[in-house]
């Protein structure tokens, strides 16, 4: 049993280790946004829902809702932090028309989890607030580790990984591994589950990178040499002579 808390606790940290540099890795992204004092063409639905995702899993972590979980709330509360930093910084810079839309997705964000937390304090206790929250986390944790499937499906169709970053991918395996293996020392689905999606999913995009790594940045080339091709194999037309002004000379 002992040496079961000690795993525990260690893959625990580990967790938390992995965890911190997967939530660092949109630094890149809006120091490009702060620079170009423009949003582009970012989305900034995938930060407003990680956010979520963040909150209730801190919920989810405190004591007074699931004991022995506080490496769960450290760092998803310092998640919660660094996504809000991130979409705060893409309300300031983002058009009007997407301001908005962002602006209502945060609202929606904060009545969900103002919903749950209400919830499971008011009118639920013990055994049923822990269900309920975990329920709520687990949900949410399973969107976000689903999010890159749309970049999976772009790396099957050009045969590239260059939207696909290797460190990205790595920390997603890494993370979603660590808080695996914690979920089921610790005997909690509510972890356990989601993160075995994200430890699955991180492995794919592994895979993916393996087959396709030596053809990043050439899916644009393919298609460039495919037209170029093209143009050579077109029979060039014959030219007509001009017997026109050839008689008008005889």
């Amino acid at each position: 049993m002992a040496i079961i808390k000690i795993l525990h606790t260690l893959f625990g940290i580990f967790g938390n280790i992995t965890g911190l540099f997967l939530f660092l890795a949109p630094m890149i992204t809006f120091k490009r946004v702060i620079m170009n004092r423009s949003t582009e063409k970012f989305s900034g639905i995938p930060y407003v829902m990680t956010l979520l995702n963040c909150l209730l899993s801190t919920w989810y972590g405190l004591p007074f809702v699931s004991p022995n979980n506080m490496l769960v709330s450290i760092i998803n509360g310092t998640g919660a932090g660094l996504e809000a930093f991130y979409v705060l910084v893409f309300l300031i810079f983002a058009p009007k028309k997407e301001k908005a839309k962002i602006s209502g997705i945060l609202f929606v964000v904060i009545s969900i989890f103002s919903t749950v937390a209400l919830v499971s304090m008011l009118a639920l206790h013990g055994n049923k607030r822990k269900v309920f929250s975990g329920f709520a986390a687990a949900i949410f944790s399973i969107i976000m580790y689903g999010s890159p499937l749309s970049i999976m499906r772009l790396v099957i169709k050009t045969k590239s990984v260059e939207y696909m970053p290797f460190f990205l991918s790595l920390f997603v395996f890494l993370c979603g591994t660590s808080w695996f293996v914690y979920g089921l020392l610790g005997r909690d689905p509510f972890i356990a589950v989601p993160n075995g999606v994200g430890s699955l999913l991180g492995t794919v995009q592994l895979i993916l990178y393996a087959i396709y790594r030596d053809n990043k940045g050439k899916g644009k080339k393919g298609e460039e040499d495919g037209r170029a091709e093209m143009e050579l194999e077109k029979p060039k037309e014959k030219e007509v002579p001009n017997t026109q002004n050839r008689d008008a000379k005889v």
